[in-house]
């Protein structure tokens, strides 16, 4: 396996911390990984993303240059990447903050799901990047809820985070439990 996923939004809306969970994920599972992100010197509000590898053998390059896997957050994030995806790939968009109208590609998969909105219904607004990885997990195939959410809980535990990991699971299981 060989996975090259683009996690991309707005600085705050958790995008490298998405990235950062599905790198430990896969590190969980054996596999190699690596995660390289990029943001500007704005941070918050600013554009960020980060590209996460996920193979079974060596990795040649932590740049995604044409990602299987794009998880777009917000609608710049969307246009900077999409033309940039291998056919057959999966595209997840947060039709929350993001007009389906905007997706221009017929080649690849797209899933859809309005995560912010899921996210603020829950209480916490920046939480949006939880439900997508719960939705993705679902989708993709890559990892099950339960190691997911295994894993994820453990990182955060290490992060001195582990408090919140009660609403994490909770916020998790929205987006997975998504159609």
């Amino acid at each position: 396996m060989l996975k090259g996923i683009v996690c991309a939004g707005f600085g705050g809306q958790g995008v490298l911390t998405a990235g950062k969970l599905l790198l430990y994920a896969a590190y969980k599972q054996g596999r190699k990984v690596t995660w390289f992100p990029s943001y500007g010197n704005e941070m918050r509000g600013g554009s960020a993303n980060c590209n996460v590898v996920i193979s079974d053998e060596r990795i040649a390059s932590p740049y995604v240059d044409h990602p299987d896997i794009l998880i777009a957050l917000n609608g710049p994030s969307l246009d900077r990447f999409q033309e940039t995806m291998k056919a057959g790939g999966a595209l997840f968009v947060n039709t929350s903050l993001i007009d389906k109208d905007k997706i221009t590609r017929s080649d690849v998969e797209v899933f859809c799901a309005p995560v912010t909105d899921i996210a603020i219904s829950l209480k916490n607004e920046r939480s949006a990047n939880i439900v997508m990885l719960g939705y993705f997990c679902k989708k993709a195939g890559i990892f099950t809820g339960e190691e997911f959410s295994a894993s994820m809980c453990e990182y955060f535990e290490t992060s001195g985070k582990g408090k919140y990991n009660e609403k994490n699971i909770e916020t998790f299981m929205a987006g997975y439990n998504l159609e």
